[in-house]
């Protein structure tokens, strides 16, 4: 979770502090064929990042196909008749680079880390995978039994995992953030090479598209390259789904998950909203802060209160994501201590919010959360790989790029009396899920607990 909020949760800047790093600007640009390209010259040290990022995820997927996107991600590296299997990676690594991807409920990303004078080589690869990837029977057969391993291994066998994947599927249930993003495991064991090359005919297109790159180079050169490589690709004129709106929740929900695990665990999830008007969604910079108040910091409340002073926790986080494409959850989970119950402690948590929303903050405790959170915008600043990550993510959110220093200066204006309202006004039982994992035994061992 911590390392998800560095990456979701939008930072902030004070006006007092000055950035360690002072980035320039994102520059964007359209090609004739829909593709965008956003690029953020940094010249410190001689290496660019270079993302391709797809505006689709397990989100567009239906039911039957779950997990699909995520397959694809994997096909992706089989290579083409221009470019074999190996050769992008193989290239990347003979260049000292790292490369790798990634799939979501939102989009789908892949990424080069080189030095800045094998940019052009980088962006060939990618536009030629764009629209040129092979499909082999022999390839789909092998990348499908590495996923349904992927997915034994991270939520099958992983009692956090499936505790996960029950919270999710409980919380939401119509819209597809209802599956999980490696889909179902019944999906994976039914799906054909076809499904994968479906979903790649109709998403994998440069009006889908955007290229991020950040680092040593200059915006010309870049514009230069994409439309040299990119620029030639025809459109397809991406036709989404009907949206699936989640209806409204009336009342709690609750879900249970028994596995073998060490120690039983408490998640509450709250709906909230995510970003999507940066000017009108006032509500969504309070909770970016509400959630930083409760676990934003090595002496927050919920770490304070519940782990070293009543010790009825022996983990707590929070985590709130507020740049998405769908409805978004505010999640507090918790391990209790032993001899506390998941019901004491789910309490205590509730408990914590209400406070908020009773007592408030003050000004003197949100100022402090601010300069942690500044601390982790210097941070990013100092990455060129944070540096494109978020400016991507902002882009498939659909907010883009160049509202990132704005969104910086609603949260600035966040006051307590903000961060009061919210803990009231959203943290009720017709919002929230929670779920618990309860420890059970393995065949012939008992549980510790």
């Amino acid at each position: 979770m911590k390392i998800q909020k560095i990456l979701f949760c939008v930072v902030l800047a004070l006006s007092n502090i000055p950035l360690a790093v002072q980035a320039e600007p994102p520059q964007v640009f359209h090609l004739d064929n829909g593709m965008k390209v956003v690029v953020r010259e940094d010249h410190r040290v001689p290496v660019a990042v270079n993302m391709v990022w797809y505006r689709v995820g397990s989100m567009d997927e239906t039911s039957g196909t779950t997990g699909v996107a995520h397959v694809l991600e994997h096909m992706m590296f089989k290579g083409t008749e221009k470019f074999p299997e190996g050769s992008l990676s193989k290239t990347v690594a003979r260049l000292g680079g790292k490369d790798n991807a990634f799939t979501n409920t939102d989009y789908t990303g892949y990424y080069q880390q080189v030095p800045s004078h094998h940019l052009e080589k980088m962006v060939e690869m990618e536009a030629d995978r764009m629209n040129g990837l092979l499909f082999r029977k022999e390839d789909f057969e092998k990348e499908i039994k590495v996923v349904q391993e992927e997915r034994r291994w991270r939520t099958d066998d992983k009692p956090e995992g499936l505790l996960v994947e029950a919270l999710r599927a409980t919380a939401f249930t119509a819209h597809p953030y209802h599956w999980p993003v490696v889909g179902w495991m019944d999906d994976l064991r039914n799906m054909t090479l076809e499904d994968a090359a479906a979903w790649y005919r109709k998403w994998y297109a440069p009006d889908n598209a955007t290229m991020v790159v950040v680092g040593d180079v200059k915006a010309q050169d870049v514009l230069a390259f994409a439309q040299k490589y990119f620029g030639k690709l025809p459109r397809k004129t991406v036709v989404r789904g009907k949206p699936q709106t989640e209806p409204e929740q009336r009342g709690i929900r609750r879900v249970t998950v028994n596995a073998p695990a060490e120690n039983p665990t408490v998640v509450l999830a709250y709906k909230v909203p995510a970003l999507k008007d940066v000017e009108k969604d006032e509500d969504v910079y309070a909770l970016d802060v509400l959630s930083s108040v409760l676990d934003g910091y090595e002496n927050a409340r919920l770490q304070s209160s519940l782990v070293r002073q009543e010790k009825v926790a022996l983990e707590v986080g929070t985590e709130y994501t507020a740049l998405a494409r769908g409805p978004s959850l505010f999640v507090l989970s918790a391990v209790p201590a032993k001899g506390v119950s998941v019901d004491v402690l789910e309490k205590r948590l509730r408990q914590s919010v209400a406070d908020i929303a009773g007592k408030g903050v003050s000004s003197e405790e949100l100022q402090r959360v601010k300069t942690q959170l500044v601390a982790g915008q210097i941070y990013k600043r100092d990455s060129m790989f944070g540096q494109a990550l978020e400016i991507g993510l902002y882009e498939m959110s659909g907010i883009g790029c160049q509202q990132i220093d704005r969104v910086i200066e609603k949260l600035k204006a966040v006051t307590p009396e903000q961060v009061k309202a919210v803990a009231g006004k959203y943290f009720n039982e017709d919002h929230l899920t929670v779920a618990v994992l309860t420890p059970v035994a393995l065949q012939g061992q008992q549980t510790k607990r």
